[in-house]
């Protein structure tokens, strides 16, 4: 296990700034999400981290090895990493088995059987790439990533161009392969519920930079600021206000020690921190319904207190309630929220908006 530091790390396209002084540790053994929207730097990171692209400035370190310091670096081949690109790019020509051991010594070739017990690839090791489904190849770029035993795994939106429903039980069944082998990983994608769900900590990606970084549970729900909580998911961002150590916001918040000091600040909210009743309820708003997405277990239902200007919410109830676009309900906070000191006014950035994830 080895784990992987960049210092300054500095890459530019021509004239056109990708990575800008990003700073980033991976702890040996763990599994870090990079994530972030199209453009944001993450498959330079990791190609970067591969060998396939070198820096312009600052530096890369696996193990006690600098590969990269913008003027020397290690070759790719002995970096001692396994890749597994989007499409999983297995040889067309060769068989299951071949696929997984190419590149191995006679010597090695035991890895073979290991890696199609670990990845449940019974029976498919004779087969072709165009003989399997999606997931199936997917599993086997992954044993070929892992067959000469790389001290670093690198995923590069692994799980993109499968079906939700395989995307998860993959995603399942590769954390654990990864967690069994104890092999330090970084996953790229653009999909949060991924980086929440596999990551031991999440590195969040904006402009070439690291904007934010920690474990998944901390950044979604104590974010540093409102592009943050945006991008990892839904979130009520609404104009509250203390005075004399008591908080005040359109939506009723629960009794709570406040240690901030007077002023505007900007309040954040994540739906399931919503109470929605059909009955009139004490200390609540009122609020009509605006629309209701049923998805199952929950549902996402979309409200709109009459305020001047009105405030929008989404809060997820459970998917039994009867609840009806146009109905009257009561709303209130379960939670206490996340605040941040109110900035000027910007179209961009309305501390109203209800936003799902993005930039």
């Amino acid at each position: 296990m080895s784990a992987i530091v960049t210092r300054g790390a500095a890459k530019s396209y021509g004239s056109t700034p990708v990575l800008t002084d990003l700073n980033l540790r991976v702890p040996a053994g763990s599994i870090t999400a990079v994530l972030g929207p199209s453009g944001s730097g993450k498959t330079t990171l990791l190609r970067c981290i591969a060998g396939f692209e070198r820096l312009d400035a600052g530096s890369i370190t696996i193990g006690d090895t600098v590969v990269d310091d913008g003027r020397t670096a290690v070759h790719a081949q002995r970096r001692g990493i396994g890749y597994v690109p989007q499409d999983g790019a297995l040889f067309p020509h060769l068989r299951v088995s071949a696929n997984i051991g190419f590149g191995l010594r006679r010597s090695e070739r035991g890895r073979i059987a290991e890696l199609v017990e670990m990845l449940n690839l019974h029976s498919l090791e004779h087969r072709f790439p165009h003989e399997l489904s999606g997931g199936q190849q997917q599993r086997v770029a992954l044993a070929r990533a892992l067959a000469p035993q790389p001290s670093v795994v690198l995923l590069d939106e692994p799980f993109s161009s499968l079906d939700a429903a395989l995307r998860v039980s993959l995603r399942r069944q590769v954390t654990e392969v990864l967690r069994n082998v104890g092999t330090t990983a970084i996953l790229v994608t653009h999909d949060r519920q991924e980086a929440l769900a596999m990551a031991d900590q999440i590195a969040l990606l904006r402009g070439g930079r690291i904007a934010a970084i920690g474990r998944p549970r901390d950044l979604y729900a104590a974010p540093a600021d409102e592009p943050t909580a945006r991008f990892l998911g839904a979130a009520n961002l609404l104009s509250a206000k203390v005075s004399a150590g008591q908080l005040y916001c359109r939506v009723p918040m629960p009794e709570a020690a406040l240690d901030l000091s007077d002023g505007a600040y900007t309040l954040m909210l994540r739906p399931e921190h919503l109470a929605v009743s059909a009955r009139p309820t004490e200390d609540a708003a009122e609020a009509v319904v605006v629309a209701v997405s049923y998805e199952g277990p929950t549902s996402e239902v979309r409200l709109r207190i009459h305020d001047e200007p009105a405030t929008e919410l989404v809060a997820e109830v459970p998917g039994q309630d009867e609840i009806r676009a146009g109905q009257h309900v009561w709303v209130s906070a379960t939670h206490l929220g996340v605040t941040w000191p109110e900035r000027p006014a910007d179209p961009m950035n309305d501390p109203r908006a209800v936003s799902g994830g993005g930039f």
